[in-house]
């Protein structure tokens, strides 16, 4: 199948975008598909944190955690010699603080060039020592090492990963077996990134996220948390689609849509309005030049 998506892989071999698959579902139903090469599990980057934001909304729906609950809450680290010290310490960023991206932080820890070389083994105990350079809850800035602490801080709160955590409760219903989720050195799974995935699999997950959390007649997650990690909780200053502000581990894009996204082109985007998911897995820098592609030569074949 390609009829509808002609336009698509026109323009993005004209401009050399390296996408290997593309669907599209509308009304739950394939609309259109492509691939370059098949359509394998590939590790999907930052589409992991939406699934993280999943297992938050189920933990605070079963009163394992809260949002208002905070790092020393549960790891009581030594306190960090703050700088400047009117700044409070890490061990009181709040969950709903790392949700957003809030954590006060100009380099976030724990990028990925920093996990690979990182001789501390215990990564939260890194992080914790790390002072905040502007108070929290303010103002985003992009921190793969804030969806880890989320993810550790679930661990704390629920006694087994977040892997494990969703399997019964997210992967399984989804038809997602075998799951593959890197982990740090201490066992703690990534969070942030890392979660290997099919694009057909990303493709359902884009349709239980437009289904409100709702998979085969039962409610998978709650739909309020759903509609909560999918609208704007905090503005965001990119440039294009990553402009358009962050909600809890979802980027909110142009056209009334939002996504999940990882680098080098992973998407999951969920138009509400059109009842629409564009799922796409790529290995290209250009990622604000393959969402372009998807408004000029997607968007028109939905049907409003």
């Amino acid at each position: 199948m390609s009829k509808h998506l002609q336009g698509f892989i026109d323009t993005i071999r004209a401009e050399k975008l390296h996408v290997h698959s593309v669907r599209v579902l509308h009304d739950g139903q394939l609309l259109d598909e492509w691939h370059s090469d098949g359509d394998c599990r590939r590790v999907q980057h930052s589409v992991s944190k939406s699934f993280t934001s999943m297992a938050v909304g189920l933990a605070v729906q079963e009163g394992l955690i809260q949002l208002d609950d905070t790092l020393g809450d549960y790891f009581p680290y030594d306190q960090v010699q703050l700088n400047p010290p009117q700044l409070p310490s890490p061990r009181e960023l709040t969950l709903r603080d790392l949700l957003c991206m809030s954590s006060g932080h100009d380099s976030p820890p724990l990028w990925a060039d920093e996990r690979a070389s990182l001789k501390e083994k215990d990564w939260v105990k890194h992080y914790m020592s790390l002072s905040l350079d502007r108070m929290p809850g303010n103002h985003f800035t992009y921190s793969s090492g804030d969806t880890f602490m989320i993810s550790a801080m679930l661990q704390a709160a629920i006694g087994q990963t977040v892997k494990d955590y969703l399997i019964p409760r997210l992967f399984e219903p989804l038809g997602m077996v075998d799951i593959e989720w890197e982990t740090s050195p201490l066992g703690i799974t990534l969070g942030c990134a890392g979660l290997w995935l099919s694009n057909e699999e990303l493709s359902r997950f884009g349709q239980f996220l437009l289904q409100e959390g709702r998979w085969n007649n039962k409610q998978l997650v709650p739909n309020e948390w759903i509609r909560a990690a999918t609208c704007k909780q905090i503005e965001t200053n990119g440039d294009g689609d990553w402009g358009q502000g962050y909600g809890y581990q979802f980027w909110m894009c142009s056209h009334d849509s939002y996504r999940a996204d990882g680098a080098f082109g992973q998407f999951c985007i969920v138009l509400p309005s059109k009842k629409a998911v564009i799922s796409i897995n790529s290995e290209e820098e250009n990622m604000q030049g393959i969402l372009n592609a998807v408004w000029e030569q997607i968007l028109p074949i939905l049907a409003s």
